[in-house]
């Protein structure tokens, strides 16, 4: 997986009932856009992560304006 700052990356639900989350690259610690990644969720939460396979990146230059 490579990400950037500014990509938002899905974690899809792994479970029955709970919602996709959603959250912004705001700064990349491993080499040439690798994990991890420090991301800020919709809510404001701040976490150091290292996705899984149930999550995609959505590349800032492909969102839609």
């Amino acid at each position: 997986m490579r990400a950037s700052i500014g990509d938002r990356l899905h974690v899809h639900s792994r479970s029955v009932g709970q919602t996709p989350q959603l959250a912004e690259v705001v700064e990349v610690q491993g080499d040439d856009g690798a994990p991890p990644y420090r991301v800020r969720y919709e809510n404001g939460h701040e976490a150091l992560i290292f996705p899984g396979p149930d999550c995609t990146v959505e590349h800032a230059s492909s969102a839609a304006p």
